[in-house]
């Protein structure tokens, strides 16, 4: 299904589509598009997304991303996130219903927001080879950072998956080996290994901070109303809400 899709996505670009842009412009692409081709939801998709899955997402994308050059895999998670909202909001309208909790009262409540309209975060302009640079606070060690893609997400979300009940999963290690690409002017992927196992959590904590800053990607937080009548901002995410209309 998955390469089926995918063909079908890149063989049938005359398809009805649109042109959405990405929240990264393309400055971590090897082909630094700034918008891709994407197809309307047809009745051909029902049958993926009546097949669900783990895998429902990256099926739809790859079959209506309609450009040869790219894989899903290699794309950010904001930009996927930009796709997947494009397809929700033409196939089904911006309204999402989404279920949170009033603080106020500890009562969960239901509240309507809108998809059509969410701006971009950007933060520091990335060099021209795709990457952050910053100081780390503890250690004073300079770093070069690389926002991950969609398919390095997946492939550190299946093996702490794959870690027996009990075992403590690395998933914070992994993930920091990826973003880490240098470290005080060494790319030896032995020395940052060992430089992330003693690095101190402040330092952490900061490089977690400054990639969901500097990231670029949508604002994906909402402001709303409570029934005890207080402001609350919630984050729209990409669960069971969001994907609800598709069933």
């Amino acid at each position: 299904m998955d390469e089926q899709s995918r063909m079908y996505g890149q063989e049938n670009i005359s398809l009805p589509h649109d042109v959405v842009p990405l929240p990264s412009e393309g400055v971590f692409y090897k082909n630094k598009k700034k918008s891709i081709k994407v197809g309307y939801l047809t009745a051909y998709d029902e049958n993926i997304i009546m097949a669900g899955g783990d895998n429902l997402a990256i099926n739809l994308l790859r079959n209506k991303i309609y450009e040869p050059d790219i894989k899903v895999e290699d794309m950010l998670e904001g930009d996927v996130e930009s796709v997947l909202i494009f397809l929700r909001n033409t196939a089904f309208g911006p309204d999402m219903m989404i279920t949170t909790t009033d603080p106020k009262t500890s009562k969960p409540f239901q509240v309507n927001v809108t998809l059509d309209q969410m701006p971009i975060i950007k933060g520091q302009e990335p060099t021209t080879d795709g990457y952050f640079v910053t100081t780390l606070p503890k250690t004073g060690s300079t770093v070069k950072l690389k926002p991950l893609t969609y398919g390095e997400i997946r492939e550190i979300s299946k093996t702490i998956d794959s870690y027996p009940q009990g075992r403590v999963a690395p998933y914070v290690t992994l993930k920091l080996q990826r973003q880490i690409v240098e470290v005080n002017g060494t790319q030896d992927k032995g020395e940052i290994a060992k430089f992330v196992e003693q690095l101190p959590i402040a330092d952490s904590k900061y490089i977690k901070k400054f990639m969901n800053d500097n990231e670029p990607k949508l604002d994906m937080s909402k402001i709303v109303t409570t029934p005890s009548g207080e402001k609350l901002t919630v984050n729209v995410g990409f669960g069971v809400d969001f994907f609800r209309p598709f069933f």
